[in-house]
């Protein structure tokens, strides 16, 4: 088969190390890309947003599957376009994807189909959702931006100003452009935070193993909210018992609600949890694999990607079987300096070898670019260093052992991924 991924980030690489290992895999593409990416697929100069780049490149080259694997490309409907061509493509089309690109979408589904979430409302103008914030008076509060930006269109504040401070930068300020045009203001909930992604064909759902994102910028799980410095799997408060109550109360009521509302998924559906003293409650949906976490769940994959993607489009995920390896995986992330604010880029990547790898970890390349045989930092997350062990503390001390030896100006990495 013939595979083009779209995207060109850590979760992109990700998926193109786990496609290669498949043997029905004879070659693979990748737009953009980055120059971690270069060394595993060959890379197209076709940004990820070009609908139609991607669906003149996957006629030309006889595409078998095409992977829109980045949130922005689904919600513009690069699926529906492939599709309406006739290639094959894996992801949920526009509508589906509504569920990660419109938060107005998903809160008001999860009402109406009673599935938990924290309280909420939605408002379209800044004077009103001060107003609200007042008369609640209740704090912390959560706002966020309607559509996607991302991942730091979530802003939790601590009082009255840090609330009012949120809705200007939002909803005035467009500090994420047209997607703060509408703000959703929730309560504040408590407890463990879970992500589970899951494989479904729209009507079976297939989690898969759990894991444990690390979204603020310094360690002691302080600073700024980023995409993600770095993640384990599997989730240690995620037992068993949890699990069979994510399946009845979240998983299977979400895919039977929007199969209800004719928008079936069919793809990867991420699960972003919080598990509540009331149990555990939806914080967010994302129509993609997360990233950082494609990084530590892919890797504990047994089963072949190819066959799973292929069961997917073809809605027969049931007879599908899919097997984990046992153990766990860490991922460190190696940012740029001033991440997530702004950063210098094009600083020279030392410590990995020709095809941008650390002896006993595998480095998923974020923000890189290869140029004369070096790799150079193009990014605000430049590097995921992700090791496999027996146990979290082995895969942890692999993945840290691997990070002191590449270097960068400025590196920036959190030392207690796992600890929190």
């Amino acid at each position: 088969m013939k595979i083009l991924v779209i995207g060109g980030g850590g979760r992109e690489h990700t998926i193109v190390r786990k496609l290669k290992e498949s043997p029905k895999v004879e070659k693979l593409y990748c737009a953009p890309g980055n120059g971690g990416i270069a060394k595993d697929a060959e890379c197209v100069a076709i940004s990820a947003m070009d609908l139609d780049g991607a669906v003149a490149f996957a006629k030309e080259h006889q595409i078998d599957l095409v992977f829109v694997a980045p949130d922005d490309p689904l919600a513009a409907g690069m699926v529906d376009r492939l599709e309406a061509a006739g290639i094959p493509a894996f992801g949920p089309n526009a509508l589906a994807a509504e569920i990660e690109s419109s938060k107005v979408f998903s809160k008001d589904l999860m009402k109406k189909y009673n599935i938990p979430t924290a309280g909420y409302e939605v408002f379209g103008n800044p004077q009103d959702a001060v107003a609200y914030i007042e008369k609640n008076n209740r704090f912390p509060i959560v706002v966020k931006a309607d559509g996607l930006a991302l991942g730091k269109g979530v802003i939790i504040a601590a009082d009255l100003q840090e609330a009012k401070d949120a809705v200007k930068k939002i909803m005035e300020d467009k500090a994420f452009g047209a997607s703060g045009n509408q703000v959703v203001i929730e309560e504040f909930l408590t407890g463990p935070e879970v992500s589970v992604l899951a494989f479904t064909d729209g009507k079976c759902v297939k989690p898969m193993v759990s894991s444990k994102d690390h979204k603020r910028a310094l360690d002691g799980d302080k600073g700024l909210n980023t995409g993600g410095m770095g993640t384990i799997s599997p989730n240690p408060f995620y037992t068993d018992a949890l699990a069979q109550t994510c399946m009845d109360t979240i998983f299977l009521p979400t895919i039977r609600a929007l199969q209800q509302e004719g928008r079936p998924f069919k793809g990867c559906l991420y699960f972003g949890l919080m598990l509540t003293p009331n149990g555990p409650k939806v914080i967010e949906y994302n129509a993609r694999f997360g990233d950082p976490e494609a990084q530590v769940v892919l890797p504990r994959l047994k089963t072949d990607l190819v066959d799973i993607l292929l069961a997917v489009r073809e809605e027969r995920l049931d007879k599908q079987p899919i097997e984990w390896n046992d153990g766990a995986a860490a991922c460190v992330v190696m940012a740029s300096g001033g991440y997530p604010g702004s950063y210098p880029k094009g600083l020279e990547i030392t410590g990995l070898d020709e095809n941008g790898q650390v002896d006993g970890a595998t480095v998923y390349h974020a923000g890189t670019k290869l140029e004369n045989g070096k790799f150079y930092t193009s990014g605000g997350r430049v590097l995921g260093v992700t090791a496999t062990g027996a146990t979290l503390e082995e895969a942890l001390q692999k993945a840290y052992a691997a990070v002191e030896k590449i270097h960068f100006d400025g590196a920036h990495y959190r030392r207690d991924i796992g600890k929190y």
